[in-house]
């Protein structure tokens, strides 16, 4: 073997190639197939001279290279990736009748009464990625992140030993696999105790060791986490190989990708109940967590022409197990004050184990709540985990009440403000008419605009949002774009105080230049986030896409809205007359104007750009469909618009582009024709897709 300093540029180009690959199939043999055909001595030789020839030659690194299989810390935190496509999650149900109503739903999308061949799998309690291949390389790994934009763990996915590096020659030439990443129980055990042997925090479950391990800035730390994962859906593919989800696994167990054993395909809801109880009884014996079963329709082509809603996919629904009891007893019931000034009521209560997760509060919902269920301090209830995940108390244990126990009275008047607490007729909360000059509402409006799907700003929790309020450091969300030029003096424009955060207890100039970093890098925000950020009743981050999809520029929606212009939301299919009103009220609000107004000073709200959409001849289009069609339902037609890049409204208006009439169509055919809006039957509608 040639000595590396004798080596030339293109013999070493042609080794490391060589290299990458051997070592790769060495990765596969010794990982995937428990078959390895090196000794030990000879894998880490080859190794050692790929290191050595990307030290001398350190441009011929490759994206493949073994030397990648661990890598070098990131320094500044993940830089983000957008997703081809959408990384949609999951609708939840309970119970055996609501999976069989999505049964049905199926169904009658379809127009059919034949059985619709079903594939169960078990739901993987881990952290969600994404693998992009190209030309059977890895390149590019990925996190759910808000489902359009995720994280980029490239660097950490390399070091999960079950991830293949190469693909075999007959895969796509771009195909983007997407599972979960888990940690096994085993594994998480012994974590946890290695943890409490140095004095460390240990994790509360598998589940967010899992996670916490993915996310580390060294993909080192990564590397000794023992973590492991299930390949399930594919996203961006350039040639699909396979026609039905079962076909899927198929091709991802040849590529050596592990696929879950317990996967199966079902015949009708007979099988499904089955196979959910089976997965029930034998999950405690099963060497990782799953929370449920995910029902998929098994067949392509059927998936294709049931399509999504706003978030998630109409052949799809995760099956969540019955949730954990436990008995525990009521120490004290406190009311929260949220954003839009709703009035939670929460219990405290006498820390118990659940399923492995200790509770100490949950929620009691509202007032009616309350009342319904004669919940009182003092008692003895039964709570449980909903999926798993959210405590919630299902009853009390009447006959353990204490002697002395009161009906617990409902507050009339903000626990925190003072101001009167209304409760509308047709609604369940309570809440506080003090607006944002009640301090629980500002600070969760901050709260709120700097969460994940908001502005997702690193380095302002709770605690910190908290501490800034009662220093009159931040009272609204347009402060924090002032934070830097505010930081060791007074800023007379700004409705907070100067301060000197390099003085303040737990501070330093370099956490404080990490802060200004982060919000510096959060000045240019997209359409539906910034819509999200604002805080709107009803509208969370779905809606706030559907808004931005039809309005493309935020001075186009915030003008319709302080105009009390309602024609263009309504007729978005979606919003509804109450959620109008609601948007429309928030944009009545004198002093929510003055925020946004500060805000736009200091910030970009970039123009709303589809990139979901198909060139076809009504993409960017508002269409209206009515009368019955005869070639597809109505919802069909309406997936099928959206996927074509068309905006779909409820109701013809001066902004509808084109309407699509059935037989039968009544009066929004009428309404098109004075308008002189273009009419199109079925047909012409299927020849213009």
């Amino acid at each position: 073997m040639k000595a590396i300093t004798e080596l030339t540029f293109d013999e070493a180009k042609a080794e490391l190639e060589y290299l990458a690959t051997e070592i790769a199939k060495a990765d596969s043999a010794y990982y995937q197939n428990d078959d390895p055909y090196l000794s030990d001595a000879e894998y880490d030789r080859l190794k050692h001279r790929n290191f050595d020839i990307e030290a001398r030659f350190p441009e011929l690194i490759r994206q493949d290279s073994p030397s990648k299989k661990v890598g070098a810390a990131v320094k500044n935190g993940f830089t983000k990736v957008s997703h081809s496509f959408p990384m949609l999650s999951l609708g939840d149900v309970f119970s055996t009748d609501e999976v069989s109503e999505f049964v049905m739903s199926v169904k009658r999308y379809l127009n059919t009464n034949e059985n619709i061949e079903f594939i169960s799998e078990p739901k993987i309690d881990g952290l969600s990625f994404s693998a992009r291949y190209e030309n059977g390389v890895f390149v590019q790994g990925a996190t759910r992140g808000d489902g359009t934009t995720g994280e980029d763990i490239t660097a950490n996915l390399r070091t999960i030993k079950q991830l293949p590096l190469r693909l075999p020659a007959d895969a796509p030439r771009i195909l983007e696999v997407r599972g979960e990443v888990y940690m096994s129980k085993a594994d998480f055990l012994a974590l946890n105790e290695k943890y409490a042997s140095e004095g460390k925090k240990i994790f509360a479950n598998p589940r967010n060791a899992a996670a916490g391990s993915l996310r580390q800035l060294d993909p080192n730390i990564t590397a000794e986490r023992n973590l492991s994962l299930f390949a399930y859906t594919w996203g961006e593919v350039s040639e699909r190989q396979w026609s039905s989800q079962a076909d899927f696994f198929n091709h991802l167990k040849s590529w050596g990708f592990p696929t879950n054993p317990h996967n199966k395909i079902c015949a009708n809801i007979s099988e499904i109940e089955q196979n959910f109880n089976h997965l029930m009884d034998i999950r405690a014996t099963l060497p990782y967590d799953i929370d449920g079963v995910v029902h998929k329709v098994n067949s392509i082509e059927l998936q294709e022409r049931l399509g999504f809603l706003t978030r998630t996919p109409r052949w799809a629904i995760a099956h969540k197990f019955p949730a954990e009891q436990a008995q525990t007893i009521i120490n004290n019931i406190r009311i929260q004050v949220g954003r839009t000034g709703a009035l939670t009521p929460v219990a405290d209560l006498e820390p118990i184990n659940v399923g492995g997760v200790i509770v100490s509060h949950a929620t009691l919902h509202n007032e009616d709540e309350i009342k319904r269920k004669d919940i009182r301090i003092g008692d003895t209830v039964i709570i449980q985990r909903a999926g798993d995940v959210i405590p919630q108390i299902i009853g009390v244990i009447s006959e353990k009440r204490p002697s002395d126990s009161q009906e617990f009275l409902f507050p009339h008047t903000c626990p925190v403000c003072g101001a009167h607490a209304t409760k509308e007729e047709d609604e369940a909360v309570r809440r506080c008419t003090g607006g944002l000059t009640c301090p629980a509402q500002a600070k969760e409006r901050i709260k709120h605009f700097v969460s994940r799907d908001a502005f997702d700003i690193a380095g302002l929790g709770d605690k910190i949002i908290e501490d800034f309020y009662a220093e009159n450091i931040l009272l609204n969300p347009a402060d924090i774009f002032t934070l830097e030029q505010r930081n060791g003096g007074d800023d007379l424009f700004s409705s907070a105080k100067g301060f000197h955060l390099e003085r303040k207890e737990g501070w330093g100039a370099k956490s404080v230049d990490n802060l200004f970093k982060a919000i510096n890098n959060k000045r240019n925000i997209s359409l539906p986030r910034f819509i999200y950020a604002l805080g709107i009743r009803q509208v969370g981050s779905a809606t706030a896409r559907l808004i931005a999809q039809n309005y493309n520029t935020f001075n186009n929606f915030m003008n319709d809205m302080i105009a009390k212009d309602t024609a263009k939301l309504v007729s978005i299919d979606g919003i509804g007359a109450s959620m109008a009103t609601d948007i429309v009220e928030f944009f009545a609000e004198e002093h929510n104007i003055s925020i946004i107004n500060l805000l736009l000073q200091q910030i970009n709200v970039e123009e709303f750009i589809d990139t979901t959409k198909k060139d076809t001849l009504i993409s960017g289009k508002t269409v209206v469909f009515t009368g019955t069609l005869q070639k597809m339902t109505r919802a069909e037609a309406k997936a099928k618009a959206l996927e074509a890049g068309a905006k779909v409204a409820g109701s013809v208006s001066k902004s509808t582009d084109l309407v699509i009439i059935g037989t039968d169509a009544g009066s929004k055919a009428k309404t098109a024709q004075e308008l002189g809006i273009k009419i199109i039957n079925e047909d012409e509608f299927l020849s213009f897709l």
